[in-house]
C-alpha cells in the first residue's frame, strides 16, 4: 500500500481555493455598483413619499444596506447550487422583531429586496426599468393629496341636549361624519367619538364646539384607518 503524503502544493488545490473564481470580479463590482445606485434611489423616493413629521433617516439607509446584502447573498447562492440549499436552511434562522408601524414601508422593504434579488441574478434592465416605474407609480400616488383629510373627535358632555347640539354642529361644518362610540358615565357625563373628513385643514369648528354650553371638552386627532397621532 503506497503511503499518501501531503505537500504544500495540495493544500492549495482545495475546494475553498477553486471557489475564489467561481464569481468574476467584474460581475461582482458591476452587480454592487448597480445594487448601490439603485438603493440610493429607492432612499431617495422613500424620503420623497414620506408622509411624517420626523422623518427617519436610519430606515432610508437602511433600504439601501439591504439592497446591497441582498444582491451579495444572491451573488454567492447563483454561483454555487449547493451553496443555495445551505443558504437557505442558515437564513431561515433569522427573527426581526421590529414592528412596522406605517404599511408603505413593508412595501419599500419589499422593494429593497426585489431588486437586490433581481440585480444578483444578472437581469440587469429588469432591475432599473422596474426600479424606475416603481419610483414613478410611488411618488405619484404616495404624493396624491386627499380631498378629506380623517380626524378623530372626540367630545365630552354633560346631557343629551349638548350632545345634540355638538353633533348638529359638527354636521354643518364637516364634509362627512361617523359616530365610532359613545360611552355615558354618571360621573363623567358622555363621551362621544366621532370619525370626521376635513376639508383644507380647516379644524376652527372645533372652537365652536368648545363654546357650546355643556360642553367640557373637545380633542381632535389625526387618523389614517390604523393609528391615531
Amino acid at each position: 500500500m503506497e503511503n499518501q503524503t501531503i505537500n504544500f502544493g495540495d493544500i492549495f488545490k482545495s475546494s475553498f481555493v477553486e471557489k475564489i473564481s467561481s464569481v468574476s470580479f467584474i460581475d461582482i463590482v458591476i452587480a454592487l455598483l448597480l445594487s448601490f445606485a439603485i438603493g440610493l434611489f429607492i432612499m431617495q423616493v422613500y424620503k420623497k413619499t414620506f408622509k411624517g413629521v420626523m422623518y427617519s433617516a436610519s430606515f432610508g439607509v437602511s433600504l439601501m444596506a439591504l439592497n446591497l446584502i441582498t444582491t451579495l447573498i444572491i451573488l454567492a447562492i447563483t454561483s454555487n447550487v449547493v451553496l443555495s440549499l445551505g443558504m437557505v436552511g442558515a437564513l431561515s434562522i433569522v427573527r426581526f422583531r421590529s414592528a412596522v408601524k406605517e404599511p408603505l414601508d413593508i412595501a419599500f422593504l419589499f422593494w429593497a429586496i426585489s431588486s437586490g434579488i433581481v440585480v444578483g441574478a444578472g437581469l440587469i434592465p429588469l432591475a432599473i426599468l422596474g426600479s424606475i416605474f416603481i419610483g414613478v407609480v410611488m411618488v405619484l400616488f404616495v404624493n396624491k393629496k386627499s380631498k378629506d383629510n380623517p380626524y378623530i373627535l372626540i367630545i365630552n358632555c354633560e346631557d343629551d341636549t349638548c350632545e345634540n347640539s355638538a353633533i348638529e354642529l359638527v354636521a354643518k361644518k364637516v364634509s362627512k361624519y361617523i359616530v365610532k362610540s359613545k360611552t355615558v358615565s354618571p360621573v363623567n357625563g358622555i363621551e362621544v367619538t366621532v370619525e370626521v373628513g376635513i376639508k383644507d385643514e380647516t379644524t376652527g369648528f372645533v372652537n365652536e364646539v368648545s363654546k357650546i354650553k355643556g360642553v367640557s371638552n373637545v380633542v381632535l386627532v389625526s387618523y389614517n384607518g390604523d393609528y391615531m397621532a
